[in-house]
């Protein structure tokens, strides 16, 4: 049994994770930045976390004791042409998927370093891999993700801390449809917008997710970067596979 800190479990893939690992008999101690929401999660622990906020990560990380896995999930996503998204949001979108995965990060790594042992586990996204328009803001911030998770990977793994990439496509999470939109009515970009749907793909569950996090999370040698779904797979397979001398998409688009 391991005790797992999940960032951002009040609902979708977070809680889908913490409900999970309490059905596989791990300790959870679930946060959130309105604890409130987490009232009916059978977790041990609901803390309030807000990763944007160091002092509120380090009272929640003081407040869970020993952590030996960390599953970073919290997360949020824009829809907007880079041409003229607000960059206040592009910024709220690196502060949340980005800064705050590396802050929380840091909080639990020094005692995991001197225990020699430890798990981060990042959710990430098929998009730290594959830029798609229109969502491409929220593809910036998973892709500087994954190089930090990367990066802890060499540096953290030499303690004995073991890192994992989660790479789920799309998910029926509802974070797609309460992703704040930055359209006018005359935007020259609409025609993308309409098309997002069939560049995401297939989706799949949060619960698909939370049993590949879970997975990764026992498994005594897990691989860095684990896709989620056969979309994904042969999405990052695709994306492996294309040259890099030109853009890459893994359908059509008609404008």
């Amino acid at each position: 049994m391991a005790s797992v800190l999940i960032t951002g479990a009040s609902r979708g893939i977070g809680r889908a994770i913490a409900l999970e690992l309490v059905r596989r008999g791990h300790r959870v101690i679930a946060t959130a930045r309105q604890p409130e929401d987490l009232a009916d999660l059978p977790a041990d622990l609901r803390l309030r976390l807000d990763v944007t906020d160091q002092a509120s990560v380090d009272e929640a990380v003081r407040a869970a004791g020993e952590v030996d896995v960390l599953v970073s999930n919290a997360g949020t996503t824009v829809r907007a042409p880079l041409e003229s998204v607000p960059i206040a949001e592009v910024e709220n979108l690196f502060q949340l998927n980005t800064f705050g995965a590396l802050r929380v990060a840091q909080a639990v790594l020094p005692s995991m370093r001197e225990r020699g042992s430890g798990r981060l586990v990042f959710v990430s996204s098929v998009q730290g891999r594959v830029v798609l328009p229109i969502i491409a803001p929220y593809g910036a911030s998973k892709w500087a993700l994954e190089a930090i998770a990367e990066g802890l990977a060499i540096e953290a793994g030499h303690f004995g801390v073991k890192v994992s990439i989660v790479q789920p496509g799309a998910v029926s999470s509802g974070g797609a449809e309460r992703a704040k939109s930055f359209f006018t009515d005359d935007d020259p970009y609409l025609p993308l917008l309409r098309q997002v749907g069939a560049l995401r793909g297939e989706a799949v569950t949060p619960e698909e997710v939370a049993v590949v996090v879970a997975d990764t999370i026992e498994h005594p040698e897990p691989a860095l970067r684990v896709p989620v779904g056969a979309p994904a797979e042969q999405a990052l397979k695709a994306r492996k596979e294309a040259p890099d001398t030109e853009s890459f998409l893994p359908v059509r688009l008609d404008w």
